[in-house]
């Protein structure tokens, strides 16, 4: 067995001495023995230096592990997982050379990596052990507190029966988690934290966007943090010390996921990443999920997985798990290549492949809307923000049956069809993706198909969910966008969906404010407004 950590300078004598630590078996009821208990403080006086051993709830010594003269550092404990009170069965005894009580990085990393318990075992005069300083986790709801430390005079003092304590904390954690989850839920359980300078109103509705986000990608909402601090933290995005204080939360509560409502940069997604096993992400991650799993035709499909790609591959971390989340597994590796190499090397030849499958599939795409115009039919692209009732619009008008449904983004293809007017007229109406605040150009460009129809537009029926409290902010976002990518020059009409969620006498006064028409897509008796108003556009003759 290998002995971790600072091993320079050491005799061979002393690394064999530590390597037989692991031939130790600790009863199941004992923190630690007093035999061992003596002979880690003589090793540790001998060295100097702090030796710590981390031992599993079957008295199996797992890490031998040698610091400095002020710390250990704890190797990745990532193999072995969370049981459902959220500990991990392991424990942490080390020694301190000055007698010092539990340090803060002490009990940060108890929190942080879900430890049973974590043990200091004082150096006393020639090496004997002296007072222990232990500590362990407490349930959400402790007055504030993550950790309760304690401390016994010497090991012989230690009268501690660690199996059933420990499972007397496993069942009071559990029982505390299952107050406000679902242990049986296997869905993702998210914090979502904004570290945000604006305004706090502004941070809150984007927050409950995040949230809406969330409950689109079947992710739980457990809690949500809000930092505003002076600057931003270039390696964290806020300090670090907070980042591990909302990690511990996040533990507690049994979260698996931590959302940012900013987008991380790599280096803060690889930093926050090497705090803690909990998946980070940020808001254009989650958005990216939606996409893969809203897109149904080949399009969709191959620009949703080029654009996952390109934002996935400088975020790589070595831990493979986002990646072959992704791609379904990566295959063997090269000669002298490590797995990140080959990963990045595997994703630049997928993206150069996708890339030549987009170019043909844009070419179809044009070709199909270069016979729509030589047919001298006009296009009517829908728009708005997301969830704001398009595809309900298209479906009601056309009587087509789009995939509609109460959650964010649940169109990504470009849907067309034709609606027919009297007099063998008719137009072709297309429906697109919803828009959304801080939708990164990086998303826009993945939907180049949806842009495209954009583009060939006569009009665009810019579709507003007028029950939205915050209906005049979406509005601002959607004009933003088109201007953003140049399709302000293109003629709009405001149409005001779900008009039968607010008062009735409120309806025409926020109509004539905006000059809108007034509609519910799911009642088609409302229509006539609408369908006067496209054929007063596009055959004014008519009349």
């Amino acid at each position: 067995m290998v002995i971790q950590g600072n091993l320079s300078g050491l005799k061979a004598s002393q690394i064999q001495a530590l390597e037989r630590i692991y031939r130790r078996r600790i009863p199941v009821d004992q923190v630690i023995t007093p035999e061992l208990a003596r002979f880690l403080t003589e090793r540790s006086f001998d060295m100097n230096r702090q030796v710590g051993v981390i031992i599993d709830r079957q008295g199996t010594v797992k890490h031998v592990i040698v610091g400095d003269d002020r710390e250990i550092v704890i190797p990745d404990l990532s193999d072995v997982g969370l049981g459902r009170s959220g500990l991990r069965g392991l424990r942490c005894i080390h020694t301190h050379l000055k007698g010092e009580p539990l340090s803060q990085d002490d009990l940060t990393d108890l929190a942080l990596l879900r430890l049973d318990l974590m043990v200091a075992i004082a150096v006393g005069e020639g090496g004997l052990p002296g007072r222990i300083h232990y500590a362990h986790v407490l349930p959400p709801g402790s007055g504030g507190k993550s950790v309760e430390t304690l401390s016994a005079p010497s090991v012989h003092d230690f009268d501690f029966d660690a199996e059933a304590f420990l499972r007397a904390l496993d069942e009071e954690l559990e029982r505390k988690i299952g107050e406000t989850i679902d242990l049986s839920d296997l869905r993702e359980k998210a914090i979502l934290i904004s570290v945000s300078q604006g305004a706090r109103q502004e941070t809150e509705d984007s927050l409950d966007e995040l949230a809406e986000l969330a409950r689109t990608a079947d992710v739980v909402v457990l809690d949500r943090v809000i930092q505003r601090p002076r600057q931003l933290n270039p390696k964290y995005l806020m300090g670090e010390g907070k980042v591990k204080e909302v990690i511990i939360r996040a533990l507690q509560q049994g979260a698996t996921l931590l959302i940012f409502d900013q987008d991380l940069s790599p280096v803060q997604v690889r930093s926050i990443s090497a705090i803690t096993e909990i998946k980070v992400i940020d808001r254009s991650q989650l958005i990216l999920d939606i996409f893969a799993r809203r897109a149904h035709t080949l399009d969709g499909k191959v620009q949703v997985e080029l654009a996952q790609l390109k934002y996935i591959m400088p975020r790589l971390i070595g831990r493979g798990t986002a990646l072959s989340r992704l791609m379904g597994g990566i295959g063997g590796r090269g000669p002298g290549e490590t797995k990140l190499e080959i990963d990045r090397r595997r994703i630049r030849d997928r993206i150069a492949r996708l890339e030549k499958q987009l170019a043909g599939l844009a070419k179809g795409r044009l070709q199909r809307r270069q016979r729509r115009i030589r047919a001298e039919v006009p296009i009517v692209s829908i728009v708005g923000y997301t969830n704001a009732g398009k595809s309900t619009l298209l479906n009601a008008l056309t009587q087509s049956k789009v995939f509609t449904e109460d959650l964010l983004f649940a169109t990504l293809d470009t849907s067309t069809r034709r609606l027919r007017f009297p007099m063998e007229r008719e137009v072709i109406i297309t429906d697109t993706v919803g828009f959304i605040r801080k939708l990164p150009k990086s998303l826009l460009g993945a939907f180049k198909a949806t842009l495209e129809e954009l583009e060939d537009a006569d009009l665009l029926l810019h579709v507003v969910d007028l029950g939205n409290p915050r209906f005049e902010e979406h509005i601002r976002s959607v004009e933003r966008i088109l201007q953003d990518l140049g399709l302000d020059r293109i003629s709009r009409l405001l149409v005001f969906n779900k008009i039968d969620l607010i008062p009735q006498e409120e309806v025409a006064p926020l109509c004539r404010r905006f000059t809108a028409i007034p509609v519910s897509a799911r009642e088609r008796s409302t229509f006539d407004g609408l369908l006067a108003e496209l054929q007063h556009r596009f055959w004014p003759d008519d009349e």
